[in-house]
């Protein structure tokens, strides 16, 4: 993903972003890229590029973010369940 612009990056991960509901960390493996990158390209960047982009994008990562405890706990979850079978 070197060989596109930076302002193209933030456009693709934002597309990326709201077709999927992925969350910045999955983009940032999909893409090749950290998730800081991530993370900035489409909450700072993105906001001077396309504001209208940008918005959309912040409310799947808000929506994201309120869900990560649950999906923190079921991941949690199916650990101990893996363990206490193999154990």
């Amino acid at each position: 993903m070197r060989s596109v612009s930076i302002e193209e990056r933030a456009i693709k991960l934002a597309h990326y972003i709201i077709d999927s509901k992925d969350t910045v960390r999955g983009a940032a493996k999909k893409f090749g890229i950290s998730k800081s990158t991530v993370h900035k390209d489409v909450s700072e960047r993105l906001i001077a590029i396309n504001k209208t982009l940008a918005l959309q994008v912040r409310g799947i990562l808000d929506e994201n973010k309120a869900e990560r405890h649950i999906r923190g706990g079921l991941a949690t979850r199916e650990k101990y369940r893996e363990k206490n079978r193999a154990g």
